[in-house]
């Protein structure tokens, strides 16, 4: 990755035209093509970019641009559109290239799969003597999350979320319709289990004779009387 502090102006045109004025910026030019124009605040995205595929050539400055101060010109050019970005450099403060190797991605905590496989590692979380028949159990318009048995012995399905909305409701209702032809599970019940769970969501599913039962992700993974949490 080059990374520029520069003193520049920034035109664009393409699918509408803009124009930045005079100022210092830092310039990204990623190995994938793209080109990223930032400021020192305002917010996280960058004041103009050029998406890949893209190639930057440097091009002539002519007397009145040297007169005006113009140090430098570089042509971002979408190789795709008629995407164009000209940038003229007027100072540069910082010239690096850094060699960032490739990234390992994002890892995220406390999303829907590690909801799903502590809740089937505990599922007795659900109630006294809840067992686990199987995750991801399949129907004809897709698996539902938790296939359980309650204490009695009777088939639950569950279906899990981060923040339990009324379309996860809706979602969960579509396999309970499915599942109940089955004999070997009808007649079958459902709960909705989610971090959160909004007070319409709520209403729908106690509507449908769906729990809903609040899933505290800490105590699952078992840090919530862990003495250093902060929070």
């Amino acid at each position: 990755m080059r990374i520029v502090v520069a003193d520049c102006s920034v035109d664009y045109a393409g699918r509408l035209t803009s124009h930045l004025p005079r100022g210092r910026r830092v310039l990204m030019l990623k190995s994938d093509g793209s080109v990223l124009i930032h400021a020192d605040g305002g917010s996280f995205k960058p004041l103009n970019w050029m998406s890949p595929p893209a190639t930057v050539s440097h091009v002539d400055v002519d007397d009145e641009l040297t007169q005006q101060g113009v140090r430098e010109v570089w042509r971002v050019q979408h190789t795709k559109s008629s995407d164009l970005l000209i940038i003229s450099i007027f100072e540069v403060v910082s010239d690096e290239t850094f060699e960032l190797g490739s990234d390992p991605g994002l890892s995220k905590d406390g999303v829907e799969a590690h909801l799903q496989e502590l809740l089937a590692d505990q599922v007795e979380t659900l109630g006294e003597g809840f067992t686990l028949v199987r995750r991801e159990y399949p129907t004809a318009i897709g698996p539902v999350d938790l296939l359980v048995r309650d204490g009695a012995g009777r088939a639950v399905a569950v279906e899990v979320k981060r923040r339990g909305d009324i379309d996860g409701v809706e979602q969960l209702t579509r396999y309970l319709d499915l599942l109940d032809r089955d004999p070997h599970l009808s007649p079958i019940t459902g709960i909705f289990a989610a971090q959160e769970i909004r007070p319409q969501a709520r209403t729908l599913a106690e509507d449908r004779g769906i729990r809903c039962v609040v899933l505290d992700y800490d105590e699952l993974r078992g840090t919530a009387n862990m003495d250093d949490r902060l929070f």
